[in-house]
């Protein structure tokens, strides 16, 4: 427990560093909680000088605000989700663990309903095991392995997609990215993508990062180019590629009503293993 003489200390120090944006005291139940805005975009609920919960906003490269609370129970999580919704524009967006029954039940409780839902595949990357081992790319396309790309090229097709996806289902219904990239630029880091190529430009792309564990990021064709196998072509490289560095698994997140996608994963053996809601309010 923070003795609170220097608890009050601390929390005065961090409103006054950081130009406290608002303020506010309320008694919910037994508990007396404090929530301010001690950063922009950031929220702290006190019990008793005590840091019971955390709050953050952030906005996604697709432009939509994302919010997210850490808090003890439930009184403390309510607190701050009123504090956040006063002071937020929506529409508000979060993602929840479906797992997480008490997550979600308090952002229901806070007004959000479930937008959407993402499938966590885990992918084998043993060739064996996919049936990709004989998939060779189209006559007249080639795989470009990552770290050889053209950049400008790679810009190229990567806006195409984007616009394609855009003008039909939106990207917004494609997994939430989570990387913060200049306004404009969608292109997380070029030495993470292959590519399948054709004479005078590409035609597909795939991006597999690895953090913790092998994801792959995104798998997309060129509109006039799909159903061609090379979405087949562009997995078995990358999971070729992991596979020969060791790697026995990767993962990946497709949203439900995305047929294709799921069933592009599940016909190379991929598991859904858990499922994150995007709820919105």
């Amino acid at each position: 427990m923070i003795p609170r003489e220097l608890g009050e200390l601390a929390l005065l120090r961090a409103f006054e560093d950081t130009d406290v944006l608002t303020a506010l005291a309320d008694r919910c139940a037994q508990h007396d909680f404090a929530a301010g805005d001690v950063l922009a975009r950031q929220w702290h609920a006190l019990d008793d000088d005590l840091v019971v919960g955390r709050a953050h906003a952030q906005h996604r490269p697709d432009g939509r605000l994302f919010v997210s609370i850490d808090a003890w129970h439930e009184v403390a999580f309510d607190r701050l989700a009123e504090a956040m919704l006063a002071e937020l524009p929506a529409p508000l967006y979060t993602l929840v663990d479906e797992a997480d029954v008490e997550l979600t039940a308090g952002w229901r409780r806070a007004g959000f309903t479930i937008r959407r839902r993402e499938w966590e595949y885990v992918v084998p990357t043993d060739p064996r095991v996919t049936g990709l081992d004989a998939v060779l790319p189209p006559p007249g396309v080639t795989i470009v392995p990552a770290g050889q790309v053209d950049e400008s090229l790679l810009r190229a097709v990567d806006h195409a997609i984007r616009d394609e996806v855009e003008a039909t289902v939106g990207w917004q219904s494609m997994p939430a990215e989570v990387v913060p990239r200049p306004e404009g630029d969608t292109i997380v880091d070029p030495s993470k993508y292959a590519v399948a190529a054709a004479s005078d430009r590409y035609l597909g792309l795939i991006r597999v990062v690895r953090v913790k564990r092998p994801r792959i990021g995104l798998v997309a064709v060129r509109a006039g180019e799909q159903r061609r196998g090379i979405a087949r072509a562009l997995l078995a490289h990358a999971l070729g590629t992991l596979h020969h560095s060791g790697a026995t698994a990767a993962w990946a997140e497709v949203q439900e009503s995305n047929q294709v996608a799921s069933a592009l994963f599940e016909g190379i053996g991929a598991r859904p293993m858990s499922s994150n809601l995007e709820l919105v309010r």
